[in-house]
């Protein structure tokens, strides 16, 4: 198992629970702020605008998260409900609409008033909608990674940090790993190695590593400027939901309900902010040369994006802000299953910046894949070949 983030603990996870001898190797020690799998919180969200063909997952991965907060004890994810905003013909409003429809989903279509009215920090345009789920919420990235992790190590995977993958060699149908340290030999491998997926796929299938992009995204919590504590409750996770907007002509943005920013080094009193981010764009970049310093260029972009759409932040001072990888496919869905050439690699990469709530049932998917070379979840929207032709 390469790569122990959010992807690669909920399969080692799952292989073990089937008593399956799993070694899982990261680079670091995760949960870390050098992938994809931190940040403080993540979207999770029904009915989802990239494809209808995604819910049949998340209502899976919904399960899958209730039974790791019963087995843990802990809390994971919180419901806040998810509003899409937009024009009526956007990507993620109409999108949304349509998996809803299709899968008979509860959600409320909002007008721009209604909008204004129910969530007061949010300023839409007239002729902007919104999809409102109660489903939707919130997820913990680190304190889920770090659960599923202890997890696995209870049911037996052999968990080895601080340990590079340097390269992989297949021969008859057996993977040598080499590491630093050692050279393992597996009848099966899984790749979920984020941002450094591609410079360990194998070689016979070029397209594949071409396919696979990086890109660097910013993500900030502003301080609302608001005029009054009844104003600032207005951002509070029981008043908020988690939000998604795709204005006419500009980026899409996101954001999440205040909350404290859990990044190293700040300080214990740093207040409750508003998380946002862009969405679309691609800052390309690689996984070992991307720029780690959020710049100020970097922090007006933001605020530019939020612009008249969140008045409260514009200008809103920047409690904290992080770096973090987006590894996308050409068509921003995921790549799951075997390698194209080599079965006995399993793949489960580039998630696009929209994976992280989907983590336990990507376990599921690769570890029923690794043993059975099958999977009983729809997955043929991510299948490799798509890539390589």
């Amino acid at each position: 198992m390469i790569g122990l983030g959010a992807m690669g603990s909920a399969t080692a996870h799952a292989l073990a629970r089937r008593g399956i001898r799993v070694i899982g190797l990261d680079s670091h020690r995760p949960p870390h702020r050098f992938g994809s799998s931190h940040g403080g919180s993540r979207v999770i969200r029904m009915a989802y605008f990239e494809d209808p063909a995604y819910v049949p997952l998340l209502r899976r991965a919904y399960d899958l998260w209730a039974q790791l907060e019963a087995t843990s004890g802990r809390s994971l994810l919180r419901r806040t409900g998810a509003l899409m905003i937009g024009p009526e013909d956007s990507e993620v409003v109409a999108g949304s609409s349509r998996a809803a429809r299709e899968h008979a989903l509860d959600h409320e279509i909002l007008d721009a008033e209604q909008i204004r009215r129910r969530f007061p920090v949010f300023a839409p345009e007239s002729e902007e909608i919104a999809l409102f789920e109660s489903i939707g919420g919130a997820l913990k990235p680190e304190l889920a990674v770090e659960t599923v992790l202890q997890l696995a190590a209870q049911e037996g995977a052999e968990l080895r940090f601080q340990q590079p993958v340097h390269r992989l060699e297949i021969e008859s149908g057996v993977v040598t790993l080499h590491t630093a340290e050692e050279s393992i030999r597996a009848r099966r491998v899984v790749l979920c190695a984020g941002a450094g997926v591609g410079p360990l796929l194998p070689a016979s299938e070029p397209n594949l590593q071409r396919a696979l992009t990086v890109s660097r995204k910013v993500v900030a919590w502003l301080d609302p400027q608001e005029s009054s504590q009844d104003a600032l409750a207005h951002w509070q996770p029981d008043r908020l939901p988690v939000w998604v907007w795709a204005p006419r002509d500009a980026e899409i943005i996101y954001g999440t309900p205040a909350q404290r920013p859990t990044l190293p080094g700040l300080a214990a009193d740093t207040p409750a902010a508003a998380k946002v981010g862009i969405h679309s764009g691609r800052d390309e970049t690689t996984w070992d040369q991307v720029d780690r310093q959020v710049s100020e260029r970097d922090l007006q972009a933001l605020q530019r994006a939020m612009g008249r759409r969140l008045p409260a932040l514009v200008e809103a001072p920047v409690v904290a802000s992080e770096v973090c990888l987006y590894t996308h496919t050409p068509d921003d869905h995921f790549l799951l299953g075997p390698h194209p050439e080599h079965a006995e690699v399993l793949l489960g990469a580039g998630f696009s910046g929209h994976g992280f709530k989907f983590a336990p049932v990507i376990g599921e998917i690769l570890c029923q894949w690794t043993l059975d070379d099958a999977t009983q979840h729809p997955v043929d929207l991510f299948r490799s070949r798509r890539l390589v032709s």
